[in-house]
């Protein structure tokens, strides 16, 4: 169960709009009342959402999101291809925590082929998972101050996030959607290096988040612009399902690392970031914290990692996995292997499962239905970003038009996890 301390309330009652939960309605006895749009062509909306805003002043008296112009079909066309063929496609559908759609995906493959990895690859998979966390923050951090002013924010946290796409080209080869987690481990071993950038990344990062808040949090307009403004109880978010930051950042402790651990969350050391004022503030305290919190588990990772050179990165099933690349010109087997998985694909059991993972911006889950052939018969993701657009209208209530933009940024939605 969810944990929520008793604290002075946030605000009596419930702010969920009644009868419509996610559109907050205008009242028609309301005089000169101006309906605006919102985006959906707009750099504060984070993606392309549309907001249809009603402002009576500058007051917001009424407002309902409007989705769907970045809808890509993404679980659809997974369904169209192998098991093996669609790990590409979760990375692009959150393109800022891309690293965690592809884990998701395939932890549930995983666990319907019942398919044990290697501990070297779930280590890896751990700190590679905690470095896109950082990469995610980072991004709504620099882009949310940015849009109520503090400029200079945006410079100094894509700095620390280049830094992050440099590990991860280390590893991959590339900076984004990476396809570096398969199904049964990792696509390649982890290069020379890697560790000892992680050390000085981990070492630099607490400084880093040390300037970021000595930047922030005394400042004035900063904290006039974020301190009660969008708020939101612990009890509306549960009703809302809100998860991550958002549920955290309203005094609900409630993380999947701590609650459902899955991969080796339950042998490494960290905290659970909680605040209780439920506003802007405290959804970007929240992600400041686990930031710090991030780094202590990748020093971890990189701990347990650097032990275990010479150990395999990726299951030995010959059915599932792509043979070592040196054995296709000696081995015929292993090459009519890699021949059936990347043409026909292989074949996962009957059934159905859901895995839930612990995003940068709350559950993060997939769902997969097999009907025992080579590609899935249903492939649903749970979009935490979808979820949080469900408190727009909840947060939007008592305030000034220009404080949506950090209503907005504070719940922190990608609009290709919404849309899929």
């Amino acid at each position: 169960m969810a944990v929520v301390e008793r604290r002075p309330a946030i605000y009596s009652g419930s702010r969920i709009p009644h009868p419509i939960p996610t559109v907050l309605q205008t009242d028609p006895a309301l005089e000169d009342v101006l309906t605006v749009n919102f985006g959906p062509n707009h750099p504060s909306t984070h993606g392309v959402l549309r907001l249809i805003v009603d402002l009576h002043g500058e007051h917001i008296v009424g407002v309902a999101a409007v989705i769907g112009y970045l809808h890509t079909g993404f679980e659809k066309t997974m369904e169209q291809k192998t098991w093996w063929k669609g790990v590409t496609y979760p990375a692009r559908v959150d393109y800022v925590s891309f690293q965690y759609n592809e884990l998701v995906y395939v932890l549930a493959v995983e666990k319907l082929l019942q398919l044990e990895v290697p501990r070297k690859a779930t280590w890896m998979r751990m700190a590679l998972g905690e470095l896109s966390r950082i990469h995610s923050h980072l991004v709504y951090l620099g882009t949310s101050a940015l849009e109520i002013g503090a400029i200079s924010m945006f410079w100094y946290c894509f700095r620390e996030r280049d830094l992050v796409l440099d590990l991860f080209e280390m590893v991959t080869g590339v900076r984004m959607h990476t396809r570096y987690f398969q199904v049964g481990g990792l696509a390649e071993d982890i290069p020379r290096g890697f560790y000892e950038e992680t050390r000085k990344f981990c070492e630099r990062m607490p400084k880093a988040v040390d300037e970021y808040e000595a930047i922030l949090n005394s400042n004035k307009i900063w904290l006039e612009r974020t301190k009660g403004v969008g708020l939101l109880s612990a009890e509306d978010a549960i009703a809302l399902g809100q998860t991550g930051p958002n549920l955290r950042a309203s005094g609900v402790d409630w993380d999947l690392r701590r609650r459902e651990p899955y991969l080796a969350y339950d042998q490494v050391d960290f905290n659970v970031p909680v605040y209780y004022g439920g506003d802007v503030y405290d959804r970007y305290k929240v992600r400041v914290d686990e930031m710090r919190e991030s780094t202590r588990i990748i020093a971890q990772c990189i701990d347990r990692l650097e032990g275990m050179q010479g150990e395999p990165w990726i299951a030995d099933d010959r059915k599932v996995v792509l043979p070592p690349r040196e054995e296709l010109h000696t081995s015929m087997e292993s090459l009519i292997h890699h021949f059936k998985i990347v043409t026909e694909g292989y074949r996962v059991p009957e059934g159905e499962v859901y895995v839930g993972v612990e995003s940068p911006r709350g559950e993060s889950g997939c769902y997969l239905v097999s009907d025992g052939g080579p590609k899935p018969w249903r492939v649903k993701f749970r979009a935490p970003s979808f979820a949080a657009l469900h408190a727009t209208a909840a947060c939007a209530q008592d305030v000034a038009v220009a404080d949506l933009i950090a209503v907005v940024g504070s719940l922190d939605a990608v609009m290709g996890d919404v849309d899929r």
